[in-house]
């Protein structure tokens, strides 16, 4: 069943498929970060954070970071694994961040693993 990207409903189904997921091996420079997202959609804007390598629901005032996107590019990011589009986004200033900036420069080093590109297919095919 396909959720509505950022959804509680697809939180919740993105939560359970990590859990099933076991390690992901997620490479330490992902799991170093800590970022409060912003998505911008015309249907009001969705805020989450990473922590860990994972997306979740909300932001965390403890952020040192935060980056503001459209839905389309948090899709790429996100959904597709495309850290590239997330890169060429910032340079291309469709990607606002402030704050700790270093984490997001160690962060585009960085390549998903086999396991986190496995997981973002099953997130993909759950996303509507």
């Amino acid at each position: 069943m396909a959720h509505a990207f950022l959804s509680p409903e697809w939180f919740a189904a993105v939560d359970k498929l990590v859990a099933e997921a076991g390690d992901l091996k997620i490479p330490e420079a992902m799991r170093a970060a800590e970022i409060n997202i912003t998505v911008t959609s015309p249907t009001g804007d969705k805020q989450a954070y990473v922590k860990n390598g994972q997306l979740f629901q909300g932001h965390r005032a403890e952020a040192p970071t935060a980056i503001t996107l459209s839905e389309e590019l948090a899709r790429k990011v996100f959904v597709e694994a495309d850290t590239a589009a997330g890169i060429q986004a910032f340079l291309a200033g469709e990607l606002v961040a402030t704050g700790d900036l270093k984490l997001l420069v160690q962060l585009q080093m960085e390549e998903p693993s086999k396991q986190q590109l496995a997981l973002a297919k099953q997130i993909a095919a759950i996303t509507a």
